[in-house]
């Protein structure tokens, strides 16, 4: 199959050019014309990655902590509809019965297509955390670095952790990001760290931040903390760009900090998301979905968001990153941030032909997952 007349975006940026796809891989890229077979006629449009999603909790109503498969199975058809084509879905905190239960529902999907979007693997944003800074977590079940739960949990997704969240202040975080790092991404999230004690989370094997400014320590001129150790290293750092969690202006300024190369544009979905307003929960904690915006009921704490990772793209465009950045944060950088880049996140030969194409307002004109066409 051809994707045909796209203004394709690769390792140079935007080019007017052609796909080739067979048996769900790219296998050519060419300029237009030169490709010969049956297929899908752009027409112009903006022919990108599909989206990658890497902190997302639920939509539609379902969330990944219900650890229902038919739930799960709705989910990934939503996802994959918004072009939102790879996603890692984030646990809460829970007692680790409740985790398990998660993981066992969630194993038989990860790697698999036929759903929508292709369920990659799980992010783990308790227990391991600062009540001081639950934000939305449940305090109930927020316990102590434990290597051996982490191990039992790791051992029970089969490698299916992609992320693992903790905050490095904690008794005996630095061993278990030691330890964790060697198996999956370790994030810093949820954490009263200051620059020192940051710093060391990065040294030990730590190279993520959830959810940048929210749940953490301030950004102060004397005051660097869990933000000026990540910039003075290498990590990835997530953005909710929905225009709730962080004020445009502070948007801008983390690309113009921290480079096109290291953000990575999240959505923090919630059940709500794709929802009506109404009240819903997340993580056993009532929430209600006003306009766009999700908080607990009690009217506390931001409660993740409602939107989905293209809208979150979307507002980050209007907001003033350039395009191409902002293809890049939504796509390779998550890619990369988890070890999946070698999979999807590009659109280079050998990769999964994982596909969005755009229209001007960038509106959804198609989403291609594996090569198979889902919207």
């Amino acid at each position: 199959m051809i994707i045909r007349n796209g203004y394709v975006f690769g390792a140079d940026g935007f080019q007017e050019c052609d796909l080739e796809i067979d048996g769900g891989i790219i296998t050519d890229i060419a300029d237009c014309g030169d490709l010969d077979g049956d297929g899908f006629d752009a027409g112009g449009a903006y022919v990108l990655p599909g989206f990658v999603d890497i902190h997302t909790h639920g939509c539609v109503n379902s969330d990944i902590c219900d650890a229902d498969a038919g739930g799960i199975e709705r989910m990934l058809a939503y996802y994959g509809r918004q072009g939102v084509t790879s996603v890692v879905m984030t646990t809460m905190s829970y007692d680790e019965e409740t985790l398990q239960g998660i993981i066992r529902a969630a194993r038989p999907y990860i790697g698999k297509s036929g759903y929508g979007a292709v369920l990659r693997g799980l992010s783990l944003e308790g227990p391991f955390i600062n009540k001081s800074k639950s934000g939305a977590q449940n305090p109930e079940y927020i316990v102590d670095p434990d290597v051996g739960l982490f191990d039992r949990l790791y051992d029970a997704a089969d490698g299916g952790i992609r992320l693992f969240n903790i905050a490095p202040e904690l008794p005996g975080s630095m061993d278990l990001i030691h330890h964790a790092a060697k198996r999956c991404t370790v994030s810093l999230a949820h954490t009263n760290a200051d620059y020192d004690c940051a710093a060391l989370a990065f040294a030990e094997g730590a190279s993520h931040v959830t959810h940048l400014f929210n749940a953490m320590s301030s950004f102060n001129h004397r005051e660097p903390g869990l933000i000026g150790a990540a910039f003075d290293g290498t990590a990835h750092v997530e953005i909710i760009s929905d225009g709730v969690h962080l004020h445009p202006s502070v948007v801008r300024a983390m690309f113009g900090m921290f480079g096109k190369h290291r953000v990575c544009l999240v959505s923090d979905s919630t059940r709500g998301s794709g929802m009506p307003n109404g009240e819903y929960d997340l993580g056993g904690q009532a929430t209600i979905i006003r306009d766009g915006r999700s908080n607990l009921a009690d009217g506390g704490a931001i409660a993740g968001s409602a939107m989905n990772l293209t809208q979150c793209f979307r507002k980050a465009v209007e907001f003033g990153v350039p395009f191409s950045d902002a293809v890049l944060a939504a796509s390779h950088n998550p890619a990369r941030a988890v070890s999946i880049s070698s999979v999807t996140g590009s659109l280079r030969i050998g990769k999964c032909a994982d596909v969005l194409v755009l229209g001007a307002n960038l509106e959804v004109l198609a989403v291609f997952v594996g090569g198979e066409r889902i919207a």
